[in-house]
């Protein structure tokens, strides 16, 4: 049972930001705030600029909603900040988030405990592309390690692409990696609470769940329940928690990866901010659970605490 909305305080809803998802995080935080509103909480939006250390310290907030997406507030630096403050916040700590964030520190750990995910070559300069194939082969799918919404990826088919693709990832800054192309089926599932909720299986006719397939087609298909046997659903759930704890995440947060055509797992990447807006992975996960729109917010929100 969720607790009393009177008990949550003056509540901050993190939005905006300075990093390439900024305008995604606008989305989310204006409908993470409708619901909380609309419930009765207490809650602002802080459209958060490189001041928002003086902005929270003046407005006395009880507690932080992050909806903020990418570099700047899905990484650690908000967390931090918070902690620091003493203002308790939604999803992830300090370590969780910065670790989510980097999809080739992701990939090292789950790697060290033996979980299931892709081949990846670091890509720092031309030779190391020529190598990517040799040893990989293709198709490869390039991209940043430290962006989210699959800005900068690109699938690579051929090797004259591998370059262009390559400098794509690189313009975006930080680590660029190719990683071994999955032919298989797409999942997501969401962690909620210690919960692993039903299952998102996605269809696009894109090359690639990509940013276009994820925020402005039409056309992307979201299936759940997502069509597995029960038994496959609990023991890849079981995979999913997992990987999320592997990087200690915490609160809420979202698990992507592929299976393919020998029913094989591979894990793909953690989302610590994970998107609220009307075509969100999230609040469809939680509907299927029943969990509606303003009841997700307001569960989020109750795991809010911080490290002292």
């Amino acid at each position: 049972m969720s607790a009393p909305v009177n008990d949550f305080g003056k509540v901050a809803v993190l939005m905006g930001g300075w990093s390439a998802e900024r305008d995604i995080s606008l989305l989310s935080g204006n409908a993470v705030l409708k619901a909380l509103q609309v419930q009765g909480v207490d809650a602002y939006g802080v459209d958060v600029g490189h001041d928002i250390a003086g902005v929270l310290d003046k407005n006395k907030f009880d507690r932080a909603f992050i909806a903020l997406h990418g570099r700047g507030g899905e990484d650690g630096t908000m967390q931090g900040l918070l902690s620091a403050m003493g203002i308790p916040f939604t999803g992830s700590k300090v370590l969780g988030s910065s670790l989510a964030m980097d999809k080739l520190r992701t990939k090292q750990i789950w790697s060290a405990v033996g979980l299931p995910t892709p081949n990846y070559w670091v890509l720092a300069s031309e030779d190391d592309c020529a190598q990517a194939i040799e040893q990989g082969g293709l198709p490869l799918i390039v991209k940043p390690v430290l962006e989210g919404s699959s800005i900068g990826m690109s699938k690579v088919e051929k090797a004259s692409e591998l370059i262009p693709a390559w400098q794509k990832a690189n313009d975006c800054g930080g680590t660029v990696i190719a990683e071994r192309w999955i032919h298989g089926v797409e999942y997501t599932a969401t962690v909620l609470n210690d919960r692993v909720l039903p299952m998102i299986r996605l269809e696009t006719s894109n090359v690639f769940y990509d940013y276009e397939a994820k925020y402005q087609s039409e056309d992307t298909k979201y299936i759940c329940p997502c069509g597995l046997a029960e038994d496959d659903e609990k023991h890849l759930s079981l995979m999913v928690k997992q990987a999320f704890d592997a990087v200690d995440g915490s609160g809420w947060g979202r698990v992507d990866f592929m299976v393919d055509q020998k029913n094989q797992p591979w894990l793909i990447e953690v989302n610590t901010v994970p998107g609220m807006t009307d075509h969100s992975l999230v609040p469809m996960a939680a509907k299927q659970a029943g969990i509606d729109f303003q009841q997700l917010v307001v569960e989020i929100l109750k795991g809010a605490c911080y490290e002292s």
